[in-house]
């Protein structure tokens, strides 16, 4: 099994009662950004954008509010920076009804200390453009791929967003194709993304059917496979995963295969075949009924010390995990 090493980003800070959907981003040298939604309840006028960074020796900083505009709750901030850039993105949604949430972005020059002023992503986006969840991808050619997907009242569907000017500017790819007539509940939502080859991009989707789904694309993202089920179980609850320079695929993810059941435990597995089968490595927490727990929504970034994962923590914290895929067994 893989080792796992864990601590709190934050929790139960009286600045905020309920926090979520974390994302994480690696500095370099052990050093890490976090930020996620935190105010009295999801979806409340005064939830806004916290973020916290992480140096060795000094553990976590307090949090900072980075986004906040008044009486209008905040979402789903991803944190990104393109390999060998200075710039750093942080995406998040706006809007007090998700079906009308629109897509606002800040960026920083300076490892996250100061950020500019919000912009919409997309002018008129309604349904939200760009990253919903999960961290976008560059691909071999240099363009930018932003996971995304639209929650409407009775269907849920995914596509990618495509930037070819380094985020100034996107356009969208075709939907995933879904046959909702005969598909389990809404849909998918918040695609994954990697790319095993030049152009040939893949996602795995947070669905309503009791399994993460799976497309895939040979042109970049502008169009995709149907979506069909995989062996991982998902219980209509956020997943993520990272492809690692040798071409392992390690996702992080609840194994329970209920639409809308228990948000644990939180498990982490990893593919040496693209995805097509799993092998689980790790449980990073684990509470079982009648116990109140929930950790979910992971974030999932490797850097040069292995994979780290953000998540949330009972919705009164937020955690990080470093996972040592590559540990040597304990001894007996």
């Amino acid at each position: 099994m893989a080792r796992v090493s864990k601590e709190f980003v934050v929790v139960d800070d009286p600045r905020f009662r309920e926090c979520h959907a974390s994302t994480v981003l690696p500095l370099g040298d052990r050093r890490l950004l976090a930020a996620w939604f935190g105010g009295s309840r999801e979806g409340a006028g005064d939830v806004a954008i916290w973020l916290a960074r992480r140096a060795p020796g000094r553990g976590w900083s307090r949090p900072v509010k980075v986004a906040d505009e008044p009486d209008l709750p905040h979402w789903n901030p991803v944190l990104f920076r393109a390999p060998g850039s200075a710039e750093i993105s942080l995406f998040y949604k706006v809007g007090h009804r998700i079906p009308a949430w629109y897509t606002r972005v800040i960026r920083s020059t300076d490892d996250g200390y100061t950020w500019s002023e919000p912009r919409d992503l997309v002018a008129g986006d309604v349904g939200g453009r760009g990253p919903v969840k999960n961290k976008p991808i560059v691909l071999a050619d240099g363009s930018w791929v932003a996971p995304a997907s639209i929650e409407r009242e009775h269907t849920w569907d995914a596509f990618v967003d495509l930037s070819y000017d380094e985020g100034r500017s996107w356009r969208p790819g075709r939907l995933v194709p879904l046959d909702h007539a005969t598909f389990p509940g809404k849909g998918v939502i918040q695609p994954t993304l990697w790319e095993s080859a030049p152009g040939v991009v893949h996602m795995l989707l947070r669905s309503t059917c009791g399994w993460a789904c799976r497309s895939d694309s040979t042109n970049g993202g502008h169009t995709w496979s149907p979506a069909v089920t995989t062996a991982l179980p998902n219980n209509n609850s956020g997943l993520d995963l990272v492809r690692l320079d040798d071409g392992r695929l390690v996702c992080v993810h609840n194994p329970v295969g209920v639409p809308s059941g228990p948000r644990t435990p939180l498990v982490v597995a990893s593919s040496t075949d693209n995805g097509t089968s799993w092998v689980r490595d790790a449980v990073i927490e684990d509470e079982q009924p009648p116990l109140d727990g929930e950790f979910s929504y992971p974030a999932v970034a490797a850097d040069t010390e292995g994979v780290v994962t953000t998540y949330t923590w009972r919705r009164r914290g937020i955690a990080c995990a470093r996972v040592d895929l590559d540990a040597e067994p304990a001894s007996p």
